[in-house]
């Protein structure tokens, strides 16, 4: 019978910095991934503050810096269809070294750290593998079973099962958890163009006809998103390629001499958004954390980062209990108790965002009541230090920020070898 003390579901970056942090801490934990490699499309990659300041107490900044990145200091959003647009956040009036975020392939985020987690014993990182129903015995959950790429089934068994797979989680179906969903006004169109020299680096948005666009800069490409009119896929889809490649180019104008990249539609993938919570993040033997407890709406990109805090939190919270075998109920709800107020806020100015933004702009009406008040919450926004500093802070580090145990923290780590391809 296979064992392990900690079982983590899902090797995204909230598994992944979990289990990093559990290994450090002298935790046996093992992560399940149900895919080859990290190597997927439409990830977010966009790295917080709160995520760099974690990689630095970690001893991992030096080798996190010579990922391939670009930094953007300042959150935009259009009011005004392809033209004017009013600045958010931004993130150079907090103190450094950490006042942007880094727009990193999140592969390259993933494979760093497990990289790290590779050097510490207690550390087992299980490709191929995926997790297909939680293990029930006395009411307590008490591990897995999984199946391989190769067809091959098993059951792990474990102290304490973390739910770190995102939206789908298998944790999701248990009723007793009580998911809470919160209507949003998009989805998403998810496609790449090729990206030029001379063109803007970073993070880049504009507004179109009844839709909003987003552009990641990938180096050699373009990830591009359209955020359309909750449920018009198909509608949209039936009045033709050329017809949205017109409205994209007319929203974008310096990206029209490369639209024809796009062959057909098979080239654009829909994402079903959504904004959700459980109601309850724990039963005995399982706790579930980032997108697993909470689907976060794509606004302002902090998706990830609210996972990545997740993660420490729980490790902070759980790894002397874990490390001396008994793992309690009020151990697990200790974490929502914590991270549960930093969601209710997060999803909260979500919603504000796309009652007052993005669906107003989406119906072709004019956001925060028009122009003209727009530009009075833009000044406001610029005006005194306490105003600006605001909401660059919520956006770099949350409502609340997390610490890491001190038995994971590592100073003066020496860079790891070059990898192919790196900057």
């Amino acid at each position: 019978m296979e064992r392990t003390t900690c079982c983590v579901v899902g090797g995204g970056p909230a598994g992944m910095v979990l289990a990093l942090l559990l290994a450090r801490a002298g935790v046996q934990v093992t992560v399940l991934e149900k895919h080859a490699d990290f190597l997927r499309d439409f990830r977010g990659d966009t790295v917080h503050p709160s995520t760099l300041a974690l990689l630095d107490d970690l001893g991992l900044a030096e080798r996190f810096a010579r990922l391939p990145q670009r930094r953007v200091d300042t959150v935009q959003m259009p009011v005004g269809a392809g033209r004017s647009t009013i600045t958010v956040a931004d993130l150079s009036v907090l103190d450094g070294p950490y006042n942007y975020v880094a727009m990193v392939p999140q592969w390259d985020l993933l494979e760093l750290l497990a990289d790290e987690a590779r050097r510490e014993p207690c550390f087992q990182l299980r490709m191929n593998t995926e997790a297909t129903s939680l293990l029930v015995e006395s009411g307590r959950v008490t591990g897995v079973r999984y199946r391989t790429s190769d067809g091959r089934t098993g059951e792990l068994r474990a102290l304490l099962t973390v739910a770190c797979d995102g939206r789908g989680s298998l944790a999701r179906s248990r009723p007793e958890l009580g998911l809470r969903d919160f209507a949003c006004p998009m989805d998403a169109w998810w496609f790449r163009l090729p990206r030029r020299e001379g063109d803007p680096r970073g993070l880049f948005g504009s507004a179109g006809d009844r839709f909003l666009t987003a552009m990641i800069d990938r180096g050699d490409y373009w990830q591009c998103a359209a955020l359309i009119p909750k449920g018009t896929d198909h509608r949209r889809r039936a009045a033709g390629l050329d017809r949205f490649l017109a409205d994209f180019t007319t929203a974008v104008p310096w990206m029209a001499d490369r639209a024809d990249a796009l062959d057909s539609w098979d080239d654009v993938k829909l994402l079903d958004v959504r904004l959700d919570r459980l109601r309850r993040w724990h039963r005995p033997g399982l706790l579930c954390i980032g997108d697993a407890a909470h689907a976060m709406s794509p606004v302002f990109g902090i998706g990830i980062n609210l996972a990545v805090q997740d993660a420490v939190a729980t490790a902070r919270r759980l790894t002397e209990p874990l490390r001396v075998g008994t793992v309690r109920l009020r151990d697990v709800r200790g974490v929502q108790r914590r991270r549960g107020p930093t969601t209710v806020a997060t999803q909260t100015l979500q919603r504000m965002a796309h009652a007052r933004l993005i669906a107003p702009l989406l119906q072709g009406r004019p956001p925060l009541g028009g122009l003209r008040r727009a530009g009075r919450v833009a000044r406001l926004a610029g005006g005194a230090r306490w105003t600006r500093r605001l909401p660059a802070y919520f956006i770099a580090y949350g409502a609340r920020r997390e610490r890491p145990p001190e038995a994971a923290v590592r100073q003066g780590i020496r860079p790891g070898p070059r990898e192919a391809g790196e900057q």
